[in-house]
């Protein structure tokens, strides 16, 4: 029997064969945590070691502050200041302080992610960077403290599902679409505790920016890992960042390629041709309905933005509807874009982006995790619902008694140019 991509890199991480099932020990290429759980963290740490211990290489370790950054209370404040002081008592040098962004694209866009890597860190997120075949979790405080001694830990191998997706979306009709509809029919624990394999030349042809949408979800129907096997512009983006570990980049893309006999649990196919935008409803991703059929409800706030649509191609998206929709937001609708990395931010800058959005009357922020729970600027209050392009819309997420849509960009501004929910093509096309 052959070797699915999780098994491959399983294989590779623990230094043996490994079968589904097993339980291994894997060695760690990465082990980060952000400013939301990273001072508890390092607190652990050195309550294990008695403030004695020092981390199994600092080179493999990275702090991100992207939850709540700037810093928005004393006590964010002085948990930063736990991660700064003990990581420059450590030597750890990859500090990606308020001014980065997201971690998991700050990583990315740094070179510091590459295919078949394991990568632990402090978001349930994490799993985004399978967009590149790397293989990242979120884990526990305690599971990030142990990696900083031993650099390793252990994994359960899970079996493998595939999906196959061809054809190519119409106008209007994004990733982020496909990835809804697939949460719909799979549901909350479609993919409980898989690796998914994401195959198909609708994926082949797929940008960075689309496979990390598509991985990023995984998450919200209990998958363990999404994978897609970098090819054409995106493997040579990767081996581009990574610089002097640019040939490893490659290499190591060949070592995954899963083979032709490769055990799958589940196999589905999706053809988008015929897609249309999709919206997850109040108040969970699997709640699930064509935007045309929830059309002209009314919003509160619109949010593009997070690390599912916070790519530079995501927020062009938003601005052609801002353009064909007259470059103005409706009055009734509070409207925010955050990019997810200030790299982002400064390419919408020298494409003229920040001042149209700011004519029209949208409030462009820094980049962060921004508004994915009630702890950013923009919770909502109590009975307000609002249209955004994160991850979860658990009653509450970000504010107590408010309401949720999820959806794409292009419909996210579409929404706010029109104050009522509204499908992209109704602008576009």
């Amino acid at each position: 029997m052959g070797k699915t991509m999780i098994m491959k890199i399983m294989g590779r991480a623990s230094g043996k064969e490994v079968k589904i099932g097993d339980r291994v020990w894997c060695d760690i290429d990465l082990s980060t945590a952000r400013d939301f759980g990273g001072a508890n963290c390092t607190l652990q740490f050195d309550e294990i070691t008695e403030k004695k211990g020092r981390v199994w290489d600092p080179e493999k370790i990275a702090f991100t502050f992207d939850l709540q950054a700037p810093s928005h209370s004393e006590k964010v404040s002085a948990n930063q200041k736990i991660i700064r002081e003990f990581a420059k008592r450590q030597g750890i040098k990859k500090v990606f302080d308020i001014n980065w962004g997201i971690g998991q694209h700050v990583m990315l866009e740094n070179g510091l992610v590459k295919p078949g890597d394991v990568i632990l860190g402090t978001d349930s997120h994490m799993n985004l960077l399978g967009g590149v075949a790397a293989f990242a979790t979120g884990v526990g405080n305690t599971d990030i403290a142990a990696s900083w001694l031993n650099g390793t830990n252990w994994f359960r191998v899970p079996e493998t599902m595939k999906i196959e997706v061809t054809g190519e979306f119409g106008r209007g009709v994004y990733m982020r679409d496909l990835l809804t509809l697939m949460v719909g029919d799979l549901g909350a624990g479609g993919m409980d505790f898989l690796a998914v394999e994401f195959t198909g030349d609708t994926i082949e042809r797929s940008s960075l920016a689309e496979r990390i949408t598509l991985c990023s979800m995984v998450t919200e129907m209990s998958g363990k890992i999404g994978l897609i096997l970098p090819n054409g512009p995106v493997l040579d983006w990767l081996a581009e960042r990574a610089g002097r570990d640019g040939d490893l980049v490659r290499r190591r893309t060949r070592e995954i390629v899963p083979d032709s006999d490769a055990p799958y649990c589940e196999v589905h196919r999706y053809d988008v041709a015929e897609l249309a935008p999709m919206a997850s409803c109040p108040d969970a991703p699997d709640n699930v309905k064509t935007v045309r059929s929830i059309s002209g409800e009314a919003v509160d706030q619109v949010h593009i933005g997070s690390c599912t649509n916070g790519r530079f191609s995501d927020i062009a998206a938003a601005y052609d509807v801002l353009a064909k929709g007259g470059f103005k937001v409706s009055p009734k609708v509070r409207t925010i874009i955050t990019p997810a990395t200030r790299e982002v931010m400064a390419r919408c800058a020298k494409e003229g982006f920040i001042e149209k959005f700011l004519e029209a009357g949208v409030v462009f922020t820094n980049p962060t995790c921004s508004l994915c729970t009630a702890e950013h600027y923009g919770a909502l209050p109590s009975g307000d619902v609002g249209c955004s392009t994160t991850n979860r819309n658990f009653i509450g997420k970000v504010g107590k008694g408010s309401h949720t849509y999820l959806m794409s960009p292009a419909s996210a501004m579409a929404t706010a140019v029109r104050g009522v929910i509204t499908d992209p093509r109704d602008i576009l096309c």
